[in-house]
């Protein structure tokens, strides 16, 4: 095997910070699977199948023009029996009972302003599970494939002693653009766990996502100084999609650059808190050398088709004029706001855990904030909120149940009659 090209502006991998595993694992109760969904709703047939699996219900999160929680609760493809759903409708982050935060502040109005709200989804997940109670929760994207549901109750059982296990992530590599343009030219580039497949443990982590590319890494860290307790198990596989988008490789620069900046620093076994104006100002310097080095490699690559070596090329130098905006000094301050917003994360969910158990209708009812319109949420197959599973369903090991094919990405669309109630 030819080896892969390493360079000293750039770190390849970080899989040394995940703690490493013995053949032994345990095998733990998922007490749901929340997907952050934007995709029509076929894309949730992987998630549906894995969750029937595990007797654990599936919660799915809707918003953009191609879903919403009618169509989930509508539709034939979430009507296996035993599927235990609830879809909620995911309104704009003002209209939700959620803590103001000072990374969004800071960014609001700027060009590293982050328009989607994949975090506030997560962050809602967070909420709704401390309100519920529920220990340990899965985080799966509307693009994974999950060839063995048994890989997810193996990642929860590793909880009790991990804040988080991620799953491998095989099939198209889970990278940014610029990564992944560097190992198309033969670099070294591995992947890292992060939320497209997560387990997390309810009552050990009190982390939140914030509204940036890598929001996952971030979730991953301790008041943004070190890395938590974090392991990795089983594999899921991702749909491919298209890195080289210009719009994506300015989106993604600023969480980019401050994910690796911060990493940079836990591959040396230092803490995050050591990113002091010295540390970014020779970071950023090393980030804009890496991207010209990667987009000199593509255009000197022969194996390139040229229509794809010139979207590489565009996508590229897009990525680095976005990075030659960012300033040093914003990269501290956004660390500053990071610690205190996980400080500021973890008192609302204190207050959240100190109200007693709620059901499960008034537990949605609570997450918007009063004197707006209800939240819209549609729920299936659902008994109770303290045991949120059908009657007569097997808690035992999980067994493996067969996945979709890969050889057919689901449809664009997906009609049904409606089989659910509004709350």
């Amino acid at each position: 095997m030819t080896a892969r090209i390493e360079t000293a502006h750039h770190h390849g991998s970080h899989r040394p910070l995940i703690w490493p595993l013995d053949d032994s694992t345990p095998w733990a109760r998922v007490d749901a699977i929340f997907v952050p969904t934007y995709r029509p709703v076929p894309y949730l047939r992987e998630a549906a199948v894995a969750a029937r699996s595990l007797g654990c219900p599936l919660v799915t999160l809707h918003s953009g023009r191609w879903t919403s929680a009618f169509e989930a609760a509508s539709s034939p493809e979430l009507g296996a029996k035993g599927l235990k759903l609830i879809a909620i409708d995911v309104p704009e982050v003002d209209r939700l009972r959620l803590p103001g935060l000072e990374t969004s502040r800071l960014l609001a109005g700027t060009i590293f302003e982050q328009r989607t709200d994949l975090s506030t989804k997560r962050n809602l997940a967070l909420v709704l599970s401390h309100m519920l109670r529920w220990k340990r929760i899965i985080f799966l994207d509307d693009d994974i494939r999950v060839p063995n549901p048994g890989d997810l109750s193996r990642a929860a059982g590793l909880l009790d002693t991990h804040a988080a296990v991620g799953l491998g992530i095989g099939g198209f590599a889970d990278n940014s653009m610029v990564c992944h343009a560097f190992r198309e030219v033969g670099g070294l580039q591995e992947t890292f766990i992060g939320g497209g497949a997560l387990a997390v443990a309810m009552r050990r982590n009190r982390s939140f996502f914030p509204r940036l590319y890598n929001e996952d890494w971030f979730f991953l860290l301790d008041a943004g100084k070190r890395l938590q307790s974090v392991a990795s198990v089983g594999r899921v596989l991702q749909y491919p999609y298209d890195p080289y988008r210009v719009e994506r490789a300015r989106a993604e620069e600023f969480g980019d650059v401050l994910a690796e900046g911060i990493f940079w620093l836990l591959d040396q076994g230092k803490p995050g808190s050591d990113g002091d104006l010295k540390h970014w100002r020779n970071f950023l310097e090393h980030r804009k050398e890496f991207i010209r080095q990667v987009r000199s490699m593509v255009a000197s690559r022969g194996r390139i088709d040229p229509a794809e070596r010139t979207r590489m090329q565009g996508a590229l130098t897009a990525a680095l004029g976005r990075c030659e905006r960012i300033d040093p000094e914003l990269c501290v301050a956004y660390m500053k706001a990071l610690a205190a917003d996980q400080d500021r994360w973890q008192r609302h969910i204190e207050q959240v855990r100190r109200q007693p158990i709620r059901s499960l209708e008034k537990a949605l009812g609570s997450l918007t904030v009063g004197g707006g319109a209800p939240l819209i949420w549609h729920a299936r197959g659902i008994t109770s909120a303290r045991d949120p599973r059908p009657k007569g369903a097997n808690h035992s090991m999980p067994s493996c149940l067969p996945s979709p094919s890969a050889a057919g990405l689901p449809p664009q669309t997906a009609q049904g009659s409606l089989r659910s109630k509004i709350g």
